[in-house]
């Protein structure tokens, strides 16, 4: 079924809204994906926050068109899955985990705050831990001060207190 010329700009209107939040953009070449593989990648995508769609490259072309990620569009040739994500990592973390236990879906490149990333570049972004783990490992070296220094503490209260008996 093709679209019409409002169907058309609607869907690039909603891409280039998501595009205006998005950090990272990750393009996949989905070529031979069965579709409960497929539904199950947009549950994963959904509960990570990722805007996941397939569109047709010339409407994606034009919804990058004067955003940061315009430098992408020489690479939108082929059956590609577009993930958008707010999150830093989140769009690469959801496909380059699913591309792991699926030969079918293929990273094809991304961009990341206006870069252009090729596979490699993407599958190092998806290895980053993601910001709330990254807060946490922060918090964790911040309390190890104060909790070292709270045993430290409380050694020496109990050395007093045993030359005290």
């Amino acid at each position: 079924m093709s679209l019409n010329l409002n169907d058309k700009k609607a869907i690039v209107k909603e891409v280039n809204a998501q595009l205006a939040s998005a950090q990272t953009v990750v393009l996949a070449e989905y070529r031979g994906i069965r579709v409960g593989d497929m539904t199950q990648l947009r549950a994963k995508a959904r509960e990570a926050g990722v805007y996941l769609r397939v569109l047709k490259n010339t409407l994606a072309r034009r919804a990058v068109d004067g955003t940061v990620f315009s430098s992408l569009a020489s690479e939108m040739t082929g059956p590609l899955i577009y993930a958008l994500s707010v999150d830093a990592v989140a769009a690469a973390k959801v496909i380059q985990d699913f591309a792991r236990g699926n030969e079918s879906l293929v990273i094809r490149g991304g961009s990341f705050a206006g870069k252009v990333l090729d596979k490699a570049g993407v599958t190092a972004l998806a290895n980053i831990p993601s910001r709330e783990a990254l807060l946490s490992q922060l918090l964790g070296v911040m309390q190890a001060p104060v909790s070292g220094f709270a045993r430290g503490l409380a050694a020496l209260a109990a050395k007093k207190e045993a030359e005290a008996a």
